[in-house]
């Protein structure tokens, strides 16, 4: 057998009774998540994104009083990047490569464990990764590193159906979260180094059977086909990894689209490179396209553009607006129209050189650097793909921002072979001598520190302008997600591995735990038997705060 599926009880004997049961996840309860937030049964919340919480219990008045509850350690060494999942006091988080637990909210007591082996030639980028479950009903749906989609039973931990969603072999994977929209379980799939056709597709919740498939790049007669030239389409990535959004009301669905392939050679695939890049509006019933915005044509320095798109109504120039708020790889800002895709703002908010701004329409007008020269922002880009949050109650949207940081990127052919990478290039991090430099520049939490190869910040952006209203600088680079509370108070960490509460309307520090190792994900708040807890996962453990007795 080239793979192995097991599903166990892991606590047996006396444990067995403590089998958790669990409520019915209707699709009314996903519409709703918001009016229940004791419970985080979605991704980012809710199907909006914002990833703001209504709890407000824990306040920037008691949170000096915030101490660990519980701690369950990843029994597979390597980043741990999981959202969890709680629902009605159980939380259901996976692990490297591709298990799912089950634990008692209240306590980390483990429940059951199921554990499924992907194939050994699965081909994946960029680490072993997995980023959480969705659920309907009493059943989990998870990706898996071999791009198969599994539902497991919520009770037992025991699979239910297993299907394959496309060919390892030539690099396609899940590693993201899938999202539940009425009866269907909706993945996009990884692999755009590797020379994939990527697309986003949905699966008949019940027996697995597909039930439509959106090919990120167009063929051959279909809308966009013509931004290719000759055969590149076939080998253009455009993967999609990160979970996407759903507006109800206008019946949307947003996914945020990977890089072209080759990654940096855009003479290999003249043209825009459609929707690589961009973000694309799917009927969620059909998969068909609606409308589509991109942000890098013919991208020539991977800013994959899998941000996750936020859904705001705003008040735009007087009038009200179903907004997308969306800070991008590239190291812009963005404000779409989500009913039409019409671009309304964009703004740089870290420092950018290749492009001297945007066109009334939203397009960069590039500016490509000579040879040997850095690029601002570098290949990882000024955001990435962490999520970030919105608070409804400020007005502000918060996001992790690589500061100063470049990259030189150099250009050479590569060919196409199935199963193995085709980067087209590559590119080497802009370290001058003279970084990084102590004791110099802004004042950080730890001390003085700036470098020109990058530091880290938490920032809040007014949507309304693009521009910054308060930035918390770190002492590294950060890939820590966001959290928002109705107490105004925003959770992040950092590569340092400090865990923060800051106040959400001014940035400034209000409470900080070393938690040992580097947060690579958003925390999540949720609350049982009355009491609010706040989980994060810092290195290789899943970490729980609640507030002292």
């Amino acid at each position: 057998m080239r793979k192995s599926f097991i599903a166990s009880v892991a606590l047996l004997g006396a444990l067995a009774a403590a089998t958790p049961s669990t409520a019915q996840i209707t699709a009314d309860r996903i519409l709703r998540a918001s009016a229940e937030p004791q419970n985080w049964i979605t991704y980012n919340g809710g199907y909006d994104s914002k990833r703001f919480s209504a709890l407000k219990q824990i306040t920037p008045a008691n949170i000096r009083d915030l101490e660990l509850k519980w701690v369950v350690q990843n029994q597979v060494f390597g980043a741990w990047e999981s959202n969890p999942l709680v629902v009605d006091g159980i939380m259901y988080v996976t692990e490297r490569p591709n298990d799912v637990m089950a634990i008692d909210a209240r306590t980390g007591r483990l429940y059951w464990l199921y554990r499924y082996t992907p194939a050994t030639d699965s081909h994946v980028c960029c680490g072993a990764n997995n980023r959480g479950v969705a659920m309907l009903g009493d059943t989990l749906y998870m990706g898996t590193l071999d791009a198969h989609l599994v539902a497991i039973d919520a009770k037992t931990g025991r699979a239910i159906w297993n299907r394959e969603v496309a060919d390892h072999k030539s690099g396609y994977s899940i590693t993201m979260a899938p999202l539940v929209i009425r009866d269907k379980i909706i993945v996009g799939t990884g692999g755009g180094e590797f020379g994939i056709r990527g697309f986003v597709a949905a699966y008949d919740a019940k027996t697995g059977k597909e039930a439509w498939r959106f090919n990120n790049i167009p063929g051959p007669g279909e809308p966009g086909h013509e931004t290719w030239h000759g055969d590149d389409w076939k080998t253009g990535g455009a993967s999609a990894w990160i979970t996407g959004s759903y507006d109800p009301a206008l019946n949307l669905l947003y996914w945020g689209i990977g890089n072209p392939g080759p990654d940096w050679n855009p003479d290999q695939r003249p043209g825009d490179n459609l929707y690589s890049d961009s973000v694309v509006a799917l009927d969620p019933g059909t998969g068909k396209l609606k409308w589509h915005f991109q942000f890098t044509p013919n991208d020539p320095y991977d800013y994959d553009s899998v941000q996750i798109p936020v859904l705001a109504d705003i008040d735009w120039q007087g009038k009200p607006t179903k907004a997308m708020l969306w800070a991008n790889r590239n190291g812009y800002f963005y404000v779409l129209d989500r009913t039409n895709g019409k671009f309304l703002l964009g703004q740089p908010f870290a420092k950018v050189n290749w492009s001297k701004g945007l066109d009334p329409k939203g397009r960069p007008i590039m500016t490509p650097q000579p040879a040997g020269k850095p690029t601002w922002p570098g290949v990882q880009g000024a955001t990435n793909w962490y999520p970030p949050s919105y608070s409804p109650s400020i007005g502000l949207f918060y996001f992790s921002v690589w500061e100063n940081y470049a990259s030189i990127f150099r250009r050479e052919q590569s060919q196409y072979q199935a199963g193995r990478t085709f980067p087209g290039g590559g590119q080497t991090v802009f370290a001058p001598p003279s970084s990084p430099t102590i004791g110099v520049g802004r004042k950080g939490p730890i001390d003085n520190w700036t470098s020109e190869v990058g530091s880290g910040a938490t920032v809040a952006v007014d949507p309304h302008t693009g521009k910054r209203v308060w930035t918390f600088p770190q002492y590294d680079v950060t890939d820590a997600g966001m959290l928002t509370t109705a107490s105004d108070l925003l959770f992040t960490g950092g590569r340092e591995g400090y865990f923060y509460a800051l106040d959400a309307k001014t940035g400034k520090e209000v409470w900080r735990k070393n938690v040992g190792g580097s947060i690579v994900m958003a925390p999540v708040t949720y609350q049982v038997d009355g009491k609010q807890y706040v989980s994060v996962i810092s290195g290789n453990s899943l970490m729980t705060f609640g507030l002292r007795e």
